[in-house]
């Protein structure tokens, strides 16, 4: 496991050692969510019936459709994890090997699970052609299957591997160390598991198919291994991107003047959805607003709520204060890392924002927040499975904070198989009066600056 220990390190490369740290959480949640995935796949891959009689049932079709997106989310999450590392050289010294190997890991889960459905699926027509096909609600575009299993193929993709490989094979003891000093056992325990994944050999491939290709690599990278290690990491899996995410250097961030136009507005039991314009990925809900958090407070308005007494809240409330040590306030988010605690620099790192404030009592309000801290550390749901409540997608904290509060209800809605709550759901109740009332939003494509009152209806209409 991941302990909670902080190293000493100067602020801003503490920030980046917490960074590595949420991002091999992040890896090992997903590890170990593609295990599970795994074995649904196989028992519906090894059950030939569908390819005897050459289509799917409607409901094996939805267990199909609803597998393709567990997995695309989950891959998209490993893919964000490894390309933030894109910029390695701007990582401090004492922190490049970590980066390497949650890079590392991540690749490999990735490489694994494409060959796990090369080995199942390929040979099989009627499954191939159900995997290359769009799931729009979810962003899924045409033909994801072909596209993950060429980058198999490509030898110039296995080139790169190789040197990761190559580094993490010379220098074993001191990455092995490495792992213990930043708690990273767990990445590393991912990468001693699949590293035979890779079945990179150097004699399985034409060394002049390469030649040419290995010459052109030189001149991009330096020639020590490990920025050719690093290097083939991110080239490979970037490789994997939809090119409709990509802005190169976009960092998403509300400018500071919004940020503090929207802080006196914001009360503890709001939820906050944003966007980020040019992701990289986007494992969560679809649409404008894909992304939903649950404003919680400073440590003074959790203390006037009488909440911090509570088991709960007591075992977390030093993560409370450290989170809103500047007055700020602080939320409860699920991300690709799992359900924390954070500071408001998480929701502030995004394009758009807006507010929606629950119509019930302060105290029933208290009560949902006090409910809510009990998630605090569970893993996200790739699975956007509503019925378990193990681990949670982002809108599922709303829906656990919330159902059944002062009589409040959510419609879930069926998606690829699944009974669960997108964002605009819960935005589409505010416009209706259905329990939230919208109270802010910024969003550049309406408007340069907060938009409140009346006009805070026509403006986010005018995004969905």
């Amino acid at each position: 496991m991941l302990s909670e220990r902080k190293t000493e390190y100067p602020e801003g490369v503490l920030m980046q050692f917490e960074d590595i740290h949420s991002d091999a959480r992040a890896g090992r949640y997903t590890a170990e969510f593609f295990e599970e995935l795994k074995q649904s796949a196989a028992r519906l891959i090894n059950d030939g019936r569908a390819s005897e009689r050459g289509y799917f049932t409607p409901s094996e079709d939805e267990e199909v459709r609803h597998l393709l997106v567990s997995y695309w989310q989950s891959r998209n999450a490993l893919i964000e994890v490894v390309t933030s590392y894109k910029d390695y050289a701007r990582l401090p010294d004492a922190l490049v090997q970590s980066g390497f190997l949650v890079s590392f890991a991540g690749a490999l889960v990735l490489i694994d699970a494409a060959r796990f459905l090369r080995e199942g699926v390929h040979k099989r027509s009627v499954v191939r052609e159900k995997l290359n096909e769009p799931e729009p609600s979810f962003g899924i575009p045409k033909g994801v299957y072909d596209r993950i299993q060429r980058s198999l193929t490509n030898p110039v993709h296995v080139w790169h591997l190789y040197h990761a490989a190559r580094f993490f094979e010379e220098h074993e003891d001191e990455l092995k160390a490495v792992a213990r000093d930043h708690d990273l056992e767990a990445v590393l325990v991912i990468v001693l598991r699949l590293r035979q994944r890779l079945q990179i050999s150097v004699k399985k491939y034409s060394v002049t198919r390469l030649r040419t290709r290995v010459r052109q690599m030189a001149t991009i990278v330096r020639k020590d291994l490990f920025n050719r290690a690093m290097y083939g990491l991110q080239k490979t899996v970037s490789r994997l991107l939809s090119d409709k995410y990509l802005l190169p250097g976009h960092e998403p961030q509300i400018p500071e003047k919004i940020q503090m136009d929207f802080e006196p507005l914001l009360k503890p039991g709001d939820v906050l959805v944003n966007r980020k314009e040019h992701a990289l990925t986007n494992y969560f809900l679809p649409g404008f607003w894909p992304h939903a958090l649950l404003y919680i407070g400073n440590s003074h308005q959790l203390t006037e709520m009488g909440i911090t007494e509570q088991a709960d809240v007591k075992s977390r409330w030093q993560q409370v204060v450290s989170s809103s040590d500047s007055g700020r306030g602080c939320v409860i988010e699920s991300l690709k890392d799992g359900v924390r605690i954070r500071s408001m620099n998480s929701p502030f790192r995004s394009d758009s924002l807006l507010i929606l404030r629950p119509q019930i009592s302060k105290r029933l309000i208290a009560d949902a927040i006090g409910r809510v801290f009990s998630h605090d550390g569970k893993p996200y749901d790739f699975d956007f499975d509503f019925s378990r409540s193990d681990r949670l997608v982002c809108t599922e904290v709303i829906y656990r904070a919330y159902e059944g509060v002062g009589g409040m209800a959510f419609q879930l809605t069926s998606r690829a198989g699944r009974l669960n709550l997108s964002a605009e759901d819960i935005i589409r109740m505010s416009l209706k009066n259905d329990w939230f009332d919208p109270i802010a939003v910024y969003c550049p494509g309406q408007s340069s600056e907060i938009v409140v009152g009346e006009p805070v209806r026509d403006a986010i209409e005018g995004t969905l």
